[in-house]
Order: structure tokens, then sequence, then C-alpha cells
């Protein structure tokens, strides 16, 4: 087991191998370092002595020793040893498949993730390398490429492999910015679990090069999702006396939607399509604020959800179920071509100064929104809502409260009708949500329109309040929301079906 030296030179006379009786074997850089060990007897009976090498240098030659002499005892560590990561991921794969069918494994999204894993970055990336091979640095080396694509840097082999697979994947288009940091915690999330099972369950080498290479932050645990509460009549007038709200997440009732809605459209809010949209269909703010106009389609009455804004930086949508589109009604669609004369004119006022963001909703000089500028505007709405109530309990006129508030009476008499109990911005969304099921719209076209990545995620979430929703819901789309003077109109052409897309 001792690594020794040899060569590949001949014999001038017999032609055989020299080996280790190779003379100048002692010079530097002749020859390389080899060992043989002992590895587990063949099925047969036979005794095998594999040899590794050449190296370098002896110290090479001994490190890998050590490392065949740690699974030599293990028959199927020695037989795996030229197994790749490509042919590890696909065998595991087959097995966590085989097992989803039985209805014991995974769901298909979560198989569908790891499919999506294994074919844009771990194969591509570290398939070739051997899985006994495999380190922490090529492991390294792939996240450090990951973050470089749709990136304007210099193209490292690595890169070029995953650039060609993303350009080529089931010829559609994927997404065009960088990867985002959790997409790459996905991804590690695989792979950890496959390299988890090769060294536990497979025992095709002793440790797992994944651990610690994406350290957590630590913390607080975290938590179950939760659910949503229903602003009911017994909640909103426990509110009313304690100011307490009973749970995180809230929603409105589809009186208090229409009542909010009908507001900030009375109240000329300018941001109103906005709140509007959300209502009706949940995008996330980020994806709101992310949508650029050559995804909004009013012809074809379609929204593709194809990025969204985090900060000041776009990004990938959530998940990939949040590449999407979402089917619009036709009082959407009135809204939104209203919305884009008034961005016509706040162009020609602001004239040269306008600076396009080429996105749906924008300040008035074109710039891109903040998408903490859309929660405020949120807040501020529901905040004065409820100081208009509260003045006219103190006996104020209508025209006084106006004047107060720089709002319409319009306005005033439509905060008059209505109590309307705080929810955030993000509540808005679960409101569509809820209505949409509600309303008897199938929980797979509610699943896509809102980008979950399942439609027992929707279920699970939402069906509980949506029953208690149920009462007040009679119709479908845009006619579940009350509005004020207005009649819905109830046909086909406004009502998307469950098929959808």
């Amino acid at each position: 087991m001792k690594p020794y030296k040899a060569c590949s030179c001949r014999d001038q006379e017999t032609k055989r191998l020299l080996g280790k009786k190779c003379p100048e074997l002692s010079k530097k850089g002749h020859g390389g370092w080899y060992a043989r060990y002992e590895a587990p007897k063949s099925a047969d009976g036979k005794r095998r002595q594999p040899r590794i090498g050449p190296f370098d240098t002896e110290r090479e030659c001994k490190a890998e020793l050590g490392k065949m002499l740690g699974t030599a005892a293990n028959p199927k560590a020695h037989d795996e040893r030229k197994t790749t990561l490509g042919q590890y991921l696909e065998r595991r794969y087959t097995w966590r498949k085989s097992e989803a069918e039985t209805g014991e494994g995974l769901k298909k999204s979560t198989l569908d993730a790891e499919r999506e894993a294994i074919d844009l970055y771990l194969s591509p990336g570290l398939g070739h390398i051997k899985l006994v091979d495999l380190d922490d640095e090529h492991i390294r080396e792939l996240y450090a490429a990951m973050r470089k694509i749709n990136r304007a840097e210099e193209r490292t082999e690595i890169l070029r492999r995953l650039q060609e697979v993303r350009a080529t994947r089931d010829g559609k288009r994927l997404h065009s910015r960088p990867i985002s940091e959790s997409r790459i915690r996905r991804v590690h999330a695989v792979l950890h679990g496959a390299l988890t099972d090769a060294s536990k369950l497979s025992k095709i080498r002793p440790d797992n090069p994944a651990d610690g290479v994406w350290r957590s932050k630590g913390g607080k645990r975290k938590q179950g999702r939760a659910k949503p509460l229903l602003w009911t009549a017994e909640r909103v007038e426990q509110w009313e006396k304690t100011g307490v709200v009973p749970a995180k997440v809230m929603v409105w009732t589809s009186d208090q939607c229409g009542a909010f809605l009908d507001f900030a459209e009375a109240s000329e809010e300018r941001l109103y399509p906005a709140f509007h949209l959300d209502a009706y269909y949940g995008p996330r703010r980020g994806e709101l604020v992310g949508a650029e106009e050559q995804d909004l389609s009013l012809e074809r009455r379609r929204l593709h959800v194809l990025q969204s804004q985090s900060d000041d930086e776009l990004d990938d949508t959530k998940t990939e179920a949040g590449y999407r589109q979402i089917p619009l009604d036709d009082e959407t669609v009135r809204v939104l071509k209203v919305w884009h004369k008034r961005k016509l004119r706040e162009r020609f006022q602001w004239g040269e100064a306008y600076q396009d963001a080429g996105r749906v909703f924008c300040y008035e000089d074109g710039t891109a929104l903040k998408p903490e500028y859309l929660s405020s505007r949120f807040r501020i709405l529901i905040e004065r809502y409820g100081n208009i109530r509260a003045k006219a309990a103190e006996k104020w006129s209508t025209e006084r409260i106006a004047r107060k508030f720089r709002t319409t009476e319009a306005a005033v008499e439509v905060a008059l009708r209505l109590v309307l109990p705080p929810i955030r911005f993000h509540d808005l969304r679960h409101g569509a949500a809820t209505m949409l099921i509600a309303a008897g719209v199938d929980d797979k076209f509610v699943s896509e329109v809102l980008g979950h990545s399942s439609v027992s995620f929707t279920k699970d979430v939402y069906a509980v309040v949506a029953e208690e929703m149920a009462e007040d819901a009679t119709s479908k789309i845009s006619a579940f929301i009350p509005r004020q003077n207005r009649v819905a109109a109830v046909g086909a052409n406004s009502v998307p079906s469950g098929g959808g897309k």
C-alpha cells in the first residue's frame, strides 16, 4: 500500500515496461507516483488490488490512497468510484419519481422543481465530475457562475455550459434577469439532499462536500404559514371597541373591498388602477411594480408576469410558477385603458423631462415606482377613510370633511356608508384569492393566476376563509366586488374560464 514511483519507459531489447525499475526515475519530473490497495473481492471471489495514479507528488498519491482506504471496506463504494454526479442525480430522481407515483413520495411541483435544478444547473455545471471527486470548491464555483448568468461579465467554461442549456430549454423563454440568491439556495437544497443520500444511503462517499458551503443566518425558528381571517361583522365590531386586529393576515369581505376601490377611485387616487388590478387578481407587489408595458396587452386582455422588483433591482419572479399570464376582465381592461391615457397626458406635460422606465405603473415623470411607495399610498387611503368617518361622527358636514382632507365629496360619501377595517397591501392578494374561490372559480385557474406552486397550496391556505365568504359571492370575477353606481355585466367575454391561458 506504500506509494511508489514508476514510468512508462520500455526496455529497448525486450520492449517490456520498466515501471519501477527504470533507471531514470531518480530524475525530477520523470514518471509518476502510484499506489495499490486491497479492495473487496469480486463477485466470483477473486482478489482485487486496484492501482491509483499517476500523481505528480508522493503527497498527492498518499492523500488519494487515504480516501480509497476510507471506502475500501465498502464494496459498493468501490464499484461506484467512476459514477459521475450527473449519473447519480438521474438515478436518484428516478427513485423519487417512482415513489411519487405510488402516492407516498414528493408532490409533482417539488419533483418539477428538482428536475429543473438538475437540467439547468447541476448537470451542465457539475454533472461530468465523479461523485467521489466532488469537493466544496466545485460547488462554490457553480454558484459563482450562476451569479454571473445574464450579467455582462467574462465567461468561464462552467458559465458557458450553463448559458447554453438555458438558451435551448424546451424552446421556452427563460428569465433574462440575473439569478437570485433564493434560487441558488433552492438549487443548493437539491444538491445537498442528493449528496446526503450518496453518503448515508448509497455509501458511495464518506462525507457530504456541500455541508457548510451555504451557512444559514440562524435567527428565530421559522413558523408555519399564517392563514388569513375574514373581517366578519363580529370581528369588525370587536376591532372598533378595542382597536386590536385579530390576526396578522386579514381579508376584506367583498363589500369592504368594493368600498375601498370605490373610495380610491372617487378620491382620484392616481394609483387606483394598481389597487384595482391587485384586488381582482392578486399579483405580488414586486410583480406590479416590475410589470413592463410590453408585457401588457389590452387587446388580448392579458398581463404577462415575467419579473419582479425588490427594492431597487429587478429580479425574476418569486418562484418558477410565478412566471405566468393573467387574463383580464372587461372592467379591468377599461380601468387600464383610462390609466394609459393618463400616462400619455403626463408624458406630454413633462415633455423632455419625462423619463420613460417602460413600466405599467410609474411615477408622474415616468420613472419606476419604489415598491414601498405603493404600500404607502395604500396605507394613506385607509387612514384617510377612517379619519373621514371620525369627523363625520363629530357631526362635520360632507363639504367640510372634503376640504379638510383635500378629497372629493363623492369620496366622503363612500367612506360614510361602511366601516373599513385595516389590512396590509399584501392582503389584497390574499383577498383576491379568497374571493375568486368563493365566487366559484376553478381552483386550478386561481392557482395559476396567483402564481402558486400547486393547487393544493391554494386550497390549503384559502379554502376555509373562502367558505366563510361564499354567501356574499354570487357571480364571478368583475361582478363579485360590488361597485357604486355600476351594473356588472356578466358575459362570456368578461369571465375567464377555469381552463384559461
